[in-house]
């Protein structure tokens, strides 16, 4: 039976999650059509893979998680913008201005790791972010627009890098259930 996964980096530090929690409650007071992420379920996506035999999971945790080798790092989650556009938002996401590299750099080891298994690479580039809602209509987009530009510059702090985890994504109509099905941590 397929199982729906991906590599990420979880946010759990409770001081950045409550700051991320009150702009997302912000955002859902503009009574805007949103889909909020669950302040659990908050991480960076290192990379995305979508349906894989459970076989292949293994595969997945021996070649690529149990192989990965990093340094703890520092990052920092800065700013509020959205995907296409703050204009006309789809995903609403927090970005990382300290530690980007680092990420890039993770995220380029694991997609070698992965063209190794025979996953193609992904066709965008990489950009660290953490989404914290999905945009599900128009309605009361303005004020959405209007948070956006308030958080522009909004810093919800520092976070170390210690783990990367391999995630199993199960969807439900309530939102997805997050599971951590194995995790490579940092030397040093």
């Amino acid at each position: 039976m397929p199982v729906r996964v991906f590599i990420a980096v979880d946010v759990e530090d409770p001081v950045i999650v409550a700051r991320l929690d009150r702009v997302k409650d912000a955002l859902l007071a503009t009574g805007a059509p949103l889909k909020p992420v669950e302040s659990h379920n908050y991480h960076l996506t290192i990379r995305f893979i979508g349906e894989v035999d459970e076989p292949v999971v293994g595969e997945i945790s021996r070649e690529v998680l149990d192989t990965l080798e990093f340094n703890r790092f520092k990052i920092r989650l800065h700013g509020l913008g959205a995907f296409p556009t703050p204009a006309r938002p789809r995903v609403i996401w927090v970005g990382v201005v300290e530690g980007a590299e680092e990420l890039k750099s993770l995220h380029n080891s694991v997609e070698d790791r992965l063209r190794r298994l025979g996953f193609k690479p992904e066709g965008r580039g990489f950009e660290p972010h953490l989404t914290i809602a999905r945009v599900k209509g128009s309605r009361n987009i303005h004020a959405v627009v209007k948070i956006l530009r308030e958080f522009r510059d909004h810093d919800f702090g520092w976070m170390t890098v210690e783990r990367v985890r391999l995630k199993k994504s199960i969807l439900t109509p309530r939102g997805p259930i997050y599971e951590t099905l194995h995790e490579a941590t940092a030397h040093g």
